[in-house]
């Protein structure tokens, strides 16, 4: 049994912030019943590989383990429905545009009348209150207002998103932070309440360092230039032989083994590398200094002698690389699992390690749909009443 055994969830989250976070809770081991638009579905179904390989990663990563229920939540009937489902759960999550399930009369306070102990819980992108609240928007839109876009790169280039929706992911983790209190929060008060998050506040809260910089100064940090702006000591990337490595800071009492392995034993002496933390400026000079010398031998050559002197980095590695790295798979990061059909699936595992209650990995995502029949008779739906509500287009 998981942490969450007997935890019901309704998710109609779309795309990435809202059903990440019913994955993490699945994972976790509540029950995620994934309430889908008859035909179309998540948009996230719509986000293929490519035109020739229309498996779609987005909806897979995010939906594995939950069960698939179309309704129509814009007519009466899916609006019943859906009232029943929420009167049976613990957890409602979703991440529409503000204000949108309120339109069709599923707010907060409507649901909670009939089911008080109701977690609500809401994604945006910028926020419930404000003007500019009700903006449709998705992850580069978090990351572009939150100020993340601005840092990422090099100087003189123009603003770099991350390789990633990592406004997105963020926002998940946030919503999934905040289920959790308020379930906890519940067990002394019997009564759920509504929960706020957004891609902005995601991302103004995850650089919370560099925030807390520009307030003290005034200061708006720097581009990242393969480092940090705020970091300005032997922190960044370096080639080598065969790809790249990143430094992540070297102390000052390992400084002299340090360039003595690298072959420059001479900095040591240099003052301009002498201050316990370096200007930028400093810092590239030093890695200017460094690179010629780091391309001499690969990566794996350059992690044996940073090993031995206790020196912190990492390979810079591809996702095929990643993949592939003892690290990843003997922690399970990645796990491989049988579908449904038999085949063996590496998917993307559960980042929390818990000794007692393990979270438990499914190998796929539901099809559109696949289990509203069952959903609906454990409603106490007849047959009947399935036939009128596909008639009706309410499902």
């Amino acid at each position: 049994m998981g942490a969450l055994s007997g935890i019901r969830v309704i998710d109609v989250g779309l795309l990435v912030q809202g059903p990440q976070a019913g994955q993490t809770l699945v994972d976790l081991g509540a029950e995620v019943i994934k309430v889908e638009l008859p035909l179309m579905g998540d948009m996230a179904r719509w986000i293929p590989i490519s035109m020739e390989d229309l498996r779609t990663p987005y909806f897979e990563a995010c939906n594995r383990g939950k069960r698939s229920i179309t309704v129509d939540l814009r007519v009466p009937k899916g609006t019943e429905i859906f009232r029943k489902l929420v009167d049976s759960a613990d957890v409602l999550l979703a991440n529409f545009k503000p204000g949108t399930l309120e339109d069709w009369g599923l707010g907060y306070e409507e649901l909670s009348r009939s089911n008080p102990g109701l977690i609500y819980a809401m994604g945006s992108t910028f926020g419930p209150e404000g003007e500019g609240s009700q903006r449709e928007g998705a992850d580069l839109a978090g990351q572009a207002a939150g100020g993340l876009i601005s840092t990422t790169g090099n100087d003189g280039e123009p603003p770099t998103p991350v390789g990633a929706t990592i406004a997105d992911h963020i926002g998940s983790m946030n919503m999934t932070v905040g289920i959790l209190a308020a379930l906890f929060a519940r067990q002394s008060s019997g009564k759920g309440q509504r929960i706020d998050v957004s891609l902005l506040g995601g991302q103004i809260y995850a650089q919370a360092s560099e925030y807390t910089s520009f307030l003290m100064t005034g200061k708006v940090p720097g581009r990242s230039n393969a480092g940090h702006p705020l970091l300005p000591m032997a922190y960044g990337i370096l080639e080598t032989a065969n790809g790249h490595i990143a430094l992540v800071g070297v102390l000052p009492d390992k400084r002299k083994a340090f360039y003595d392995a690298v072959g420059v034993p001479e900095l040591i002496d240099d003052e301009r590398f002498a201050p316990i933390i370096f200007t930028t400026e400093i810092r590239k000079s030093l890695f200017e200094l460094l690179a010629p010398w780091f391309k001499k031998k690969t990566t794996e050559e350059w992690g044996q002698i940073l090993d031995a002197m206790e020196v912190r980095y990492a390979p810079v590695n591809d996702y095929e690389q990643a993949a592939n790295d003892n690290l990843v798979l003997q922690n399970n990061y990645l796990v491989d699992l049988e579908d449904s059909s038999g085949n063996i699936r590496r998917v993307v595992g559960s980042p929390i390690k818990m000794s007692g209650t393990p979270p438990e990995i499914s190998a796929e995502a539901p099809q559109l749909g696949q289990h509203t029949e069952e959903i609906l008779l454990e409603l106490g739906y007849n047959w009947e009443d399935i036939s009128e509500l596909r008639e009706t287009s309410a499902i």
